[in-house]
């Protein structure tokens, strides 16, 4: 099995800001936007964990440079109620290009999980406006995650109706590397080590807790991650991307990760690290935001 930290949402290219925390600890991953029009999606469209509308949070935070009517990337899209849905929907991420190259060359497929992390701070609400907390830090906290159930590669593969709104069955042909463009659809519930658990197969993080936090506390670098000391990839393959091993420190019992600032996808083979599946279960056994 393996087991893909994969980095998703608003970054300093796309939206340019940190997803939300918002004041009562609630996680808000927001998708990219869509600059090519194509999804369907807009912000206005999609309902955050509390079921408003992601909309106003986007205008409030970019300042208005995106406004709830700007069209949206929802991918990964893990939560049932965010949008509206045909029967039979599961949870869906698309990859495509180099990641997925990546992916493919790294064996990911039927089984394989992935947990989803992106940039966060913290906000507070002042006057009807979001505005991020002064001197919060900014943070990459693990939001969610997919257990591959099935892979459906656009073009030759039949793609069922519930999933037919996607983006990636739509790419613009204009924009961004389409090639291999590949869409990976959730197992209904977690199957570890052989054995189907209680945790659904994809969701979100309800709240933000330390656990899921990688950033290293009190540091100024969000990249500099702070993980369970079987991570220190002694006499194992490392963490896909993370070969250098200057990059990797311990320190009072933890791996100490200067993490590259390019790429999406990195892969552990959790095969080499059993460590691993007792993680995700630990990560997944509090209560969690249901589809």
């Amino acid at each position: 099995m393996k087991i893909i930290l994969s980095r998703k949402g608003f970054d300093s290219e796309s939206g340019k800001q940190p997803s939300p925390i918002l004041p009562d600890g609630l996680l808000v991953p927001l998708p990219i936007p869509d600059c090519s029009r194509t999804s369907g999606i807009r912000y206005a469209d999609i309902a955050a964990p509390n079921r408003e509308s992601i909309g106003p949070i986007v205008e409030d935070l970019t300042r208005r440079n995106l406004s709830r009517d700007h069209f949206a990337h929802l991918d990964p899209d893990l939560r049932r109620s965010a949008y509206p849905r045909q029967r039979g929907w599961r949870p869906l991420f698309g990859q495509a290009g180099g990641d997925q190259t990546y992916l493919t060359r790294n064996g990911v497929g039927v089984g394989d999980l992935f947990l989803f992390f992106g940039w966060f701070r913290r906000v507070e609400f002042v006057d009807n406006i979001y505005r991020f907390v002064r001197n919060a830090p900014n943070l990459h906290v693990i939001f969610g995650w997919l257990q591959i159930h099935s892979v459906l590669n656009v073009g030759t593969s039949r793609v069922p109706t519930w999933a037919e709104y996607h983006h990636h069955f739509h790419p613009p042909s204009t924009t961004g590397n389409w090639s291999h463009n590949t869409v990976y659809v959730s197992r209904g519930r977690l199957l570890l080590n052989g054995h189907a658990q209680q945790t659904p197969g994809a969701g979100i993080f309800n709240s933000y807790r330390d656990d899921l936090c990688l950033t290293c506390p009190n540091q100024p670098k969000r990249s500099l991650w702070k993980l369970p000391g079987w991570f220190y990839p002694e006499g194992r393959s490392p963490l896909g991307r993370h070969h250098a091993i200057n990059r990797w420190t311990r320190n009072d019992g933890h791996a100490i990760l200067n993490s590259v600032p390019r790429g999406q996808e990195f892969v552990l083979n959790a095969d080499e690290y059993p460590e691993a599946i007792t993680w995700v279960q630990t990560l997944c056994a509090p209560p969690r935001q249901p589809l």
